[in-house]
């Protein structure tokens, strides 16, 4: 359900494209930064914060007005110059953006931004980095390595948009390669690496046993 401040922001927007600049920062003291589950998803990290819902109808407003090369520039400014939470709305809403209202442009754009923030330890925006954007648009290498870093930092797995249908052999060799680091080292094992390392191709089971093994990153 949007609230009035969001409607109203987003008609703003519509009109005055630039206009994002100010509402963007201003999203989370006009509606809050609550998680919207708060009791199954305390951080946000899977269902995200209000302020998170708000940024990604105003993301949606902003891609719809202005030209492909125009909206991939505003967006890598509100992400430059935004914090944190700034940050995350933006990948949130490229997240929730209808794939039909991306251009390549802010595609090309977007996957930047995303790599950034899987260069970042904060697991919120770690978690936006992999949402159906990333799923959709990341390539192999770099959507494995993003997999693994959420397995490392202890970030629910099911944040992974796509994780299913893009699981692969090397995936779960690397999987399983984190398990033997922290078994070796005395370290909790949790049941998503277990079954990220499960994981397989969806055509392995009827490729032949002599199909040679990818070397990571390949």
């Amino acid at each position: 359900m949007t609230n009035t401040w969001t409607a109203n922001a987003v008609t703003d927007i519509a009109a005055e494209p630039q206009r994002i600049a100010v509402l963007f920062p201003a999203a989370g003291r006009a509606v809050g930064r609550d998680p919207i589950d708060p009791a199954g998803d305390p951080l946000g990290l899977r269902h995200g914060t209000a302020d998170d819902l708000a940024r990604e109808q105003l993301v949606a407003a902003l891609l719809s007005a202005l030209p492909d090369d125009d909206a991939a520039t505003a967006l890598g400014d509100l992400y430059r110059y935004g914090d944190d939470a700034e940050r995350r709305g933006v990948l949130r809403g490229l997240n929730a953006a209808p794939e039909a209202i991306l251009g390549q442009a802010v595609v090309d754009a977007g996957l930047g931004l995303v790599a950034d923030a899987l260069r970042t330890n904060d697991p919120r925006l770690v978690a936006a980095a992999l949402g159906d954007f990333a799923g959709a648009h990341l390539d192999d290498h770099a959507w494995r390595h993003g997999v693994l870093k959420v397995l490392f930092m202890g970030i629910p797995v099911d944040v992974v948009a796509r994780l299913d249908d893009r699981a692969d052999d090397e995936l779960a060799r690397m999987a399983a390669g984190l398990i033997a680091e922290r078994q070796a080292a005395g370290r909790e094992i949790n049941d998503d690496m277990r079954r990220v390392a499960a994981s397989a191709a969806p055509a392995s089971t009827t490729t032949s046993s002599t199909t040679t093994t990818p070397t990571p990153g390949g």
